[in-house]
């Protein structure tokens, strides 16, 4: 009754048409052999991959679950088959680069990649989630002797990896770990030297399970000399597996029982004087680990998206086949019956083109940030590179919030369409919006999200980064007035725009006098600012769709279809945008504290 198709083509429209990803490939020479017949023929196989492979583990590893035993956990049947597949297809090392065994695509075909495994099982993508992010730490910041021994079997996902951060006193305050790293034999605190760790972490997605060998621990931990705080962590790199073959003193006590995501081993695990490394300079490890969490971060918002996906594609065909009711309308042509499609009904209507402007928007701008993220990383020029990084720290902590904050309100009002029907298991929605919850959490919940973004990226610059995407942004309107019939998508982009400096503007003068004022608003700004770009993209798209493409993409979505849905999100979806605006300008509003 539930079922996922990766919808490449429509996938590639976004990647080749709406944002030109070839144009940006040849420009950078490690992308410079890449061409849209080549990313199509990697989306394909990932498609196979997810739809054969994947995807009918979800429904059965939900109502399996994971089985935890003091040997070990063992994850739903059907897992370690389809990881299996996994690795030997090369997919965990698709972005990593060729000098450790990758294969030196771009992030952009990652995170359509990721998409897709989402979208198929959102539990099992959880296991490879984070080795692209290790592989960056351990390639950026480990000494030659630990990448020679981690890297490439980190990169092609032969061993799995976890981030072990959280502990119960220190969820989102990492400032306050206490896990400790002892200096061995005497030992100077240095880069890649030897340490014990002590200490317990809950919350570790991955931190057992019979996939691989071996799993990569990457610990924040305090040296003993360390100062208090962020400033005193250091990152210790601690193996299941010691290299001489024993088993190290690194143990999983038990699984949490969670909402959803069930077949996910989420960890609480024990450290005694486990051996391990240090990885980074001693007391800075969570600059380190920071690679790893913006990763994350962009993996998490691609989460969203797939749920996005999966629940949009799944209404739309329950709603055509549902009949319910006569419409009050019904559709020029359409055969005399005595009840019609809940599709056709109005209520219907508005559900289901609501979650269709939002895949549309959320996935263009997750792919324009992959984009950019490339740019920052390989493109030859300087200034492009500098300017693209400055983009994507604006759009990463919005990326991450907004999709997860869509992609589970979007399941939620998803599961109207289906009624009572969506209430039971077999039906598959109620596993979506059970499964899609989480994301809104970790990785930073969507309410620190919201804070870094106004503090650090919006305002300790003094708005620096955001007026440079927001002068990018523009660019859209002026393309858009310059087409017919288009003029309806600049004017709802520049007001937009407007609002965001309006908002900003006004933070800018006034935090001095009233600190709290722009936490006070950070969630409304975040979602503010995400409707600009959500207004960006209908725009886009609708830009792209209006001029003249040398050939369609086969079995993709015909131009009609495409500017009905960006339209759709212009009027119905984006006046939302002005309660918040209006919510962000409230200094004078008050936040009760009981």
């Amino acid at each position: 009754m539930w079922s996922y198709q990766a919808p490449v083509a429509d996938m590639l429209h976004l990647m080749t048409r709406v944002l030109d990803a070839p144009a940006s490939w040849a420009a950078q020479p490690a992308f410079a052999a890449l061409d849209a017949d080549t990313a199509g023929q990697v989306l394909e196989e990932a498609a196979r991959f997810a739809c054969e492979v994947l995807a009918p583990t979800n429904a059965p590893g939900d109502l399996a679950g994971c089985d935890w035993s003091a040997e070990g956990v063992r994850t739903p049947p059907g897992y370690a088959a389809a990881y299996r597949a996994f690795v030997d297809g090369g997919w965990p090392a698709l972005a990593c680069a060729p000098d450790a065994g990758g294969q030196g695509l771009p992030q952009l075909l990652n995170a359509a990649l990721f998409e897709m495994l989402c979208a198929a099982n959102h539990a099992w993508t959880m296991y490879p989630g984070l080795l692209h992010g290790a592989y960056e730490v351990i390639r950026a910041h480990a000494v030659p002797a630990l990448r020679e021994r981690y890297l490439a079997r980190v990169a092609s996902g032969e061993w799995l990896t976890t981030m072990c951060l959280t502990e119960p006193q220190a969820g989102s305050d990492l400032g306050l770990v206490r896990t400790r790293a002892d200096l061995a034999g005497g030992a100077e605190a240095a880069n890649g030297a030897t340490v014990t760790v002590t200490g317990g972490k809950i919350f570790i997605s991955g931190g057992d399970h019979d996939l691989t060998d071996n799993i990569v621990h990457l610990v924040l931990c305090r040296l003993a000399d360390a100062p208090g705080g962020t400033k005193g962590l250091s990152l210790a790199l601690v193996p299941k597996w010691l290299p001489d073959g024993t088993r190290n003193s690194v143990h999983c006590d038990g699984v949490e029982k969670k909402m959803g995501i069930k077949g996910s081993a989420t960890c609480q695990m024990h450290f005694e004087r486990a051996q391990g490394w240090l990885v980074g300079e001693p007391n800075r490890g969570l600059a380190a680990m920071f690679l790893m969490m913006n990763a994350a971060r962009l993996h998490v918002a691609m989460q969203g998206v797939g749920h996005l996906e999966a629940a949009t594609q799944n209404a739309w065909r329950y709603a055509a086949e549902r009949v319910q009711m006569r419409a009050a309308v019904r559709p020029e042509g359409a055969a005399p019956a005595p009840a019609d499609p809940i599709a056709w009904h109005p209520a219907m209507r508005r559900i289901l083109h609501t979650l269709q402007a939002r895949t549309d928007a959320c996935r263009l701008l997750a792919y324009w940030t992959a984009l950019l993220l490339d740019e920052h990383e390989q493109h030859p020029d300087a200034k492009r590179r500098a300017a693209a990084g400055g983009h994507v720290a604006v759009l990463t902590p919005v990326a991450k919030a907004l999709f997860t904050d869509l992609g589970h309100r979007s399941a939620d009002e998803a599961l109207q369409v289906w009624g009572g029907y969506g209430y039971v298991h077999e039906f598959g929605i109620e596993q979506t919006v059970r499964d899609s919850r989480i994301a809104m959490i970790y990785e930073g919940t969507n309410e620190i999200q919201a804070v870094d973004l106004v503090q650090r990226k919006l305002l300790d610059d003094g708005g620096a980064r955001a007026t440079a995407l927001i002068a990018l942004l523009a660019q859209e309107v002026a393309a858009c007035r310059a087409l017919a019939g288009l003029q309806p998508f600049a004017d709802a982009l520049d007001g937009q725009l407007q609002a965001w400096r309006d908002a900003m503007a006004a933070l800018l003068a006034g935090r001095d006098a009233d600190p709290d004022w722009p936490l006070r608003v950070a969630d409304d700004l975040l979602h503010g600012i995400g409707h600009a770009l959500m207004a960006w993209a209908w725009a886009r798209i609708a830009r792209a769709t209006a001029q003249p493409q040398p050939s369609a993409v086969a079995g993709g979505r015909s131009p009609a279809q495409w500017l009905q849905s960006a339209r759709f999100g212009i009027d119905w979806l984006l006046p939302q945008a002005q309660v918040h605006w209006a919510r962000a300008a409230r200094r004078d509003a008050v936040l009760p504290w009981a």
